[in-house]
């Protein structure tokens, strides 16, 4: 592999996850809203959903940070987690650990510890086989992060490209929101190759680059 090649596919990225890094619009404002106000949730349960890149990691740390909460993926919880606020994320690629799932719940419930679970869909449509833990979890309550607009779509790439420290004028923003589909992942995406197109060339990340860049993977 060239120098090159280990280059662009080897840099960091520096992912923002606090507060001040999360941008509120209409179609997440509820969400946010329902987390400020986490103790007045029912029974100390929420369930956090929305599609892949929607701001459900981010929103989770910044719910953590408030409670001092951990956060595990539903595939690797076990019992031993429930000694405290708990955010269990991807419950539904839970994968034959739903009984663990089951346990912590019932543990969280009888200590008052806060539960936040986050998935893509609601938990009413989770395949869940543990008939008990379907019941629970479907009496959650549901707060969902909406498909983004423009203007947040914006917001969302401009920080992305800063969490790669890659800078980006606001014609470029323009330019790209135009151009993307209307989805979190499609941004993610389409920043992730951005980045290693101007990692490639060597050059700043400009409205030409990124135009010639599109035009190739069409063409493709």
């Amino acid at each position: 592999m060239s120098a090159a090649k280990q280059l662009v596919l080897d840099l960091p990225v520096r992912q923002a996850l606090g507060r001040a890094d999360f941008f509120v619009a209409p179609c997440n404002a509820m969400a946010v809203t329902q987390l400020d106000a986490w103790q007045q949730w029912p029974q100390g349960r929420l369930a956090l959903v929305g599609p892949s890149g929607s701001g459900k990691t981010h929103l989770s740390h910044v719910w953590a940070g408030m409670t001092g909460a951990k956060i595990v993926k539903a595939v690797n919880l076990q019992l031993s987690d429930s000694s405290g606020a708990l955010v269990v994320e991807d419950v539904e690629s839970i994968d034959g650990n739903e009984e663990a799932l089951f346990h912590v719940y019932n543990a969280l419930h009888a200590t008052g510890y806060p539960l936040l679970i986050t998935g893509q869909s609601a938990p009413s449509r989770w395949e869940l086989s543990l008939a008990d833990l379907r019941s629970r979890l479907e009496s959650v309550p549901v707060v969902q992060l909406e498909s983004p607009d423009d203007d947040l779509l914006s917001m969302i790439m401009v920080k992305l490209f800063d969490d790669r420290q890659l800078p980006v004028s606001p014609k470029l923003i323009r330019f790209l929101v135009a151009r993307v589909g209307r989805s979190y992942e499609a941004v993610h995406q389409m920043v992730a190759e951005l980045d290693k197109a101007a990692l490639a060339a060597r050059k700043p990340l400009t409205v030409h680059l990124a135009s010639k860049f599109l035009k190739e993977q069409a063409n493709d």
